[in-house]
């Protein structure tokens, strides 16, 4: 009978196992799943989820209609309505309707917004720090870049590629 060597705990950090073939796509999704999770927790002290996140960042770009934010974030209208409620109820957005065309309602930060926005965005800098602590500022440019044209030319995020500024 074959005994399996276990690996010591310095050896299996060196390499870790792969219980499958991995591709880039599902790289990305495990990855994915795991930064949702970790800045989800992160960002419990500040009441914000990374759902609300995305939103306010938008928003804060581009103040625009719900519609077009439907649209630009990639989210059902009944899961944006509900974001925007809990937005709005904590104080954080306002919704005027457009006076140019009655239907429409124009999305805009407020300031309490502002404030709890500069919080989250210094977790998520952390969170990212954390997240990409095995590239050197080289890599994670070059990563970024590469991200930002697959999200551009996906459609993910339109213009991605523009949106990038140096840390």
């Amino acid at each position: 009978m074959a005994t399996t060597e276990v690996p010591t705990p310095d050896q299996a950090a060196a390499k870790p196992a792969l219980h499958f073939a991995p591709t880039t796509g599902m790289l990305l999704v495990k990855l994915g799943r795991f930064a949702e999770a970790r800045f989800k927790e992160a960002l419990k002290p500040t009441e914000l989820t990374p759902k609300h996140l995305g939103v306010l960042f938008e928003v804060r770009a581009n103040p625009t209609s719900q519609q077009l934010l439907c649209q630009t974030i990639d989210v059902d209208a009944s899961k944006l309505v509900a974001i925007l409620n809990d937005l709005e109820e904590d104080g954080l957005i306002v919704r005027r309707r457009d006076p140019n065309d009655r239907r429409r309602h124009i999305v805009e930060l407020t300031k309490e917004a502002q404030s709890r926005l500069a919080k989250a965005e210094k977790v998520a800098k952390s969170v990212e720090e954390e997240f990409f602590a095995g590239l050197d500022a080289d890599e994670r440019a070059q990563l970024r870049l590469l991200l930002a044209r697959v999200a551009d030319t996906t459609g993910v995020i339109r213009g991605c590629p523009s949106l990038i500024v140096d840390d």
